[in-house]
C-alpha cells in the first residue's frame, strides 16, 4: 500500500506526539527517530518519508498510530467466519482490491468497514452510497485486508454452485476474449461458479485445474507447484452442467461425451491474457476435464531467474553462444523443460540470427520468433515441420520434443549442416540422452558428432521466507542425500506455513539441473555405446555437478527443504 500525501501530512503536523507513539507502538528505537529528525533539518521532507525511506518503520505502522490518534479501532483479526458473504454481493472484488476496503458487519442504522487507509474518503463516501447507511471504520494491514477479500469474494461465488440445474442454457458470443471479473450478477449460476474457479486458479498460480467425477460427487484439484491440492466438492449433478459450459467456452461439442476432446480457451482476468488448454477423457462416472492455465505476459525469464546457478549456469551460457549441434533439455512432464529452452532462445534472440521454433501447443509467444505449432488432424507433425524449417533456412531451430527416431535424426542432420537445434527429451538424467537417441535408432557416430550438451532439469518448491526455520539434517537424510558433512556456513531450513504461503510452507519453485557438456572424452564414451552410469562417472570426473549435488547445494543455501528434495527428485528417481 502506499500512503496517500494527506496521510503523510498528518504525520508532521505534531511531529512529537507522533514519535512518541511510534516509539510506544511500533519498532522503533530512539536513536532512529532521533536520526530521522536530525535529517529532517537538513532536507525538506515529511517525517514519514523519512522513516518510510530508512526502512524504520512499515507503512502500516504510521497508519496504527493515526489511528490511535483519531480513535479508530486498529485490529489485526478480522474473523473472516462471520463475515457475511452477502455483504459484497453489490462491489466487485477489483473495486474492494483497488480500494483496499471491505464491507465487515451491517446493522441497522450502520455498516462496519475494514480499510488499510482511513483517509481514503471517497471509498468512504462510496460504501455509504451503496448501503444508505452510516458508515463505521476499522483499520488494518493491506496484507490481512487482502487475504480477507480474496477469501470473502470466493466463499460469495462458491455459495453460487447450490443453485445450479442440471438442465444448460448458453447464448453468449465467444468471438472474442471472456472477460472473467466482467460476469454480472444476473447471469446463470453455472457461468459464475466456472468463472469463481478459474479465477482461483489464476490468483493461487495453479498450472492445472482438475474437474474428476465420481459415483456420488465432483472432486476439483489445483496442482499449485507441482502439487496436487484438493480445492472443493460438489454434488455428482452439478458436473453436466459445469462440462458444459466448459466445453462452450472452448468451442467443443457439447453433445460429444464418448470421445476424448482437445480444445482452447482465451480468457481476461483482472486486463491479463490467459490461456487456457482444455482436455476432456470419458470416465466410467463422465467426463473427466483438465484445464492447463498459462499466462499469456509474453515474458520469458532469464536463465538465472529460474534458478539455474554456478557451473550449470555458465555452461548454459557458453552454449548459447555456438553456431552449431544439438543441445537436449531432458526431465519428466510439467518440470519446465519448455520454460528454460525459451530462456536459451532468449539469450540467442539476436537481430542477426534466424529463430523458427515447431511446438505442441505454442506456450509463449516471443516477438523476433516465428513459431510454428503442430496439427495432427492435418499430418503436421515435428519431422513434417522441421523439414520445412531447414528449407527456411534458419539459424537456430528450436523442436518442442524428440518423440521418434525421424525426428531425432533430421535434428541431427540440421546441425551437421550449420544450424543449432534446441529439443527435449525424456530421460532420467542427462548421461541416459546419449543411449536413448541409440534405442529409437540413432547412429552414435551422429550422435557424438552433432550432440554438444544435455540439460537435466527438476522443479522443486522454494521455501517461504516468511516462516522457514533454521533446522538440522538427521543422519538419515544425510546418508540419503550422500552428505558426509554440512558446510559451515550452510542454512539449512524447514518449512514452517504462514498466511504469505497459504500455510504449505513453500512458495514458487526452482530449478535443480545437472549439465552434461560433450567432450572429446565423452564423445569417444558414445561412439562405444557404452552404459549411461559410465559416461556419468566421465562425466563426474571433469567437473560435472549432478542433479543430487544441485539440490544438496540449495538445501544448504536454505532455498528448498530436504522433504521437497525426497519427494521430488530421489523418490522420483527410484520410481523411474
Amino acid at each position: 500500500m502506499r500512503l496517500s500525501e494527506h496521510l503523510l501530512e498528518k504525520v508532521e503536523i505534531n511531529k512529537k506526539k507522533i514519535g512518541e507513539l511510534l516509539l510506544e507502538h511500533t519498532s522503533l528505537t530512539q536513536k532512529q527517530l532521533t536520526e530521522a529528525l536530525k535529517h529532517q533539518e537538513e532536507e525538506e521532507k515529511l517525517l514519514g518519508e523519512i522513516l518510510l525511506e530508512k526502512n524504520y518503520i512499515h507503512p502500516h505502522d504510521i497508519i496504527k498510530v493515526m489511528c490511535h490518534q483519531i480513535n479508530i479501532p486498529y485490529v489485526t483479526d478480522l474473523k473472516i467466519d462471520e463475515i457475511d458473504p452477502d455483504l459484497v454481493r453489490d462491489i466487485s472484488i477489483n473495486y474492494a482490491k483497488h480500494h483496499e476496503i471491505l464491507p465487515l458487519l451491517e446493522t441497522d442504522y450502520s455498516v462496519t468497514v475494514a480499510m488499510a487507509d482511513p483517509f481514503n474518503f471517497n471509498a468512504i463516501n462510496d460504501i455509504g452510497g451503496i448501503f444508505k447507511k452510516e458508515i463505521n471504520i476499522v483499520c488494518t494491514t493491506p496484507l490481512k485486508l487482502s487475504d480477507a477479500i480474496n477469501r470473502i469474494f470466493e466463499k460469495a461465488n462458491k455459495d453460487l454452485v447450490d443453485t445450479i440445474e442440471d438442465e444448460f442454457e448458453e447464448n453468449l458470443d465467444l468471438d472474442g476474449p471472456i472477460d472473467i471479473l466482467d460476469a454480472s450478477a444476473d447471469e446463470a449460476p453455472v457461468i459464475r461458479f466456472v468463472n469463481s474457479i478459474i479465477f482461483r486458479a489464476v490468483k493461487e498460480r495453479a498450472s492445472d485445474i482438475h474437474i474428476e467425477p465420481f459415483e456420488k460427487e465432483v472432486i476439483y484439484r489445483f496442482r499449485i507447484n507441482r502439487v496436487m491440492t484438493e480445492i472443493l466438492r460438489q454434488p455428482k449433478k452439478t458436473h453436466a452442467a459445469v462440462s458444459s459450459r466448459i466445453k462452450v467456452m472452448a468451442k467443443l461439442d457439447i453433445a460429444e461425451k464418448r470421445l476424448p476432446q482437445d480444445g482452447r480457451i482465451k480468457i481476461k482476468i483482472a486486463g491479463k491474457d490467459i490461456d487456457i488448454r482444455l482436455s476432456t477423457v470419458p470416465v466410467q462416472n463422465g467426463e473427466r476435464i483438465v484445464m492447463r492455465v498459462l499466462e499469456k505476459n509474453n515474458t520469458v525469464l532469464e536463465l538465472e531467474h529460474l534458478g539455474f546457478q554456478g557451473k550449470v549456469l555458465s555452461g548454459l551460457k557458453e552454449l548459447a553462444t555456438k553456431k552449431h549441434g544439438v543441445l537436449y533439455v531432458t526431465g519428466p512432464t510439467g518440470h519446465g523443460k519448455t520454460t528454460t529452452l525459451f530462456a536459451v532462445l532468449e539469450r540467442m534472440n539476436t537481430p542477426d540470427r534466424m529463430i523458427i521454433t515447431v511446438e505442441d501447443p505454442v506456450e509463449y509467444e516471443i516477438p523476433g520468433i516465428s513459431q510454428i505449432q503442430v496439427n495432427s488432424k492435418i499430418d503436421l507433425s515435428f519431422a513434417m515441420a522441421l523439414r520445412a524449417i531447414l528449407r527456411q533456412n534458419p539459424d537456430v531451430v528450436m523442436v518442442g520434443e524428440t518423440r521418434d527416431q525421424e525426428t531425432a535424426e533430421m535434428a541431427i542432420q540440421a546441425s551437421l549442416t550449420g544450424h543449432f537445434v534446441l529439443s527435449t527429451l525424456h530421460t532420467n538424467d542427462a548421461s541416459s540422452a546419449p543411449t536413448r537417441l541409440i534405442d529409437m535408432g540413432v547412429q552414435p557416430f551422429l550422435i557424438s558428432s552433432s550432440l554438444v550438451g544435455v540439460l537435466a532439469q527438476r522443479l522443486v518448491r522454494k521455501l517461504c521466507n516468511e516462516c522457514k526455520e533454521p533446522t538440522t539434517l538427521t543422519d538419515y537424510e544425510m546418508q540419503t542425500l550422500e552428505v558426509d558433512q554440512i558446510p559451515k556456513d550452510a542454512n539449512v531450513c524447514k518449512p514452517v506455513g504462514c498466511d504469505h504461503c497459504s500455510g504449505t510452507g513453500y512458495e514458487g519453485m526452482t530449478v535443480v539441473a545437472e549439465l552434461l557438456e560433450i567432450s572429446d572424452r565423452i564423445r569417444q564414451l558414445i561412439i562405444q555405446k557404452v552404459d549411461a552410469s559410465i559416461i556419468k562417472k566421465a562425466a563426474m570426473e571433469e567437473g560435472m555437478v549432478t542433479l543430487g549435488m544441485d539440490a544438496t547445494n540449495k538445501i544448504f543455501n536454505g532455498t528448498t527443504s530436504v522433504e521437497e528434495v525426497l519427494r521430488a527428485i530421489i523418490s522420483a528417481a527410484e520410481e523411474e
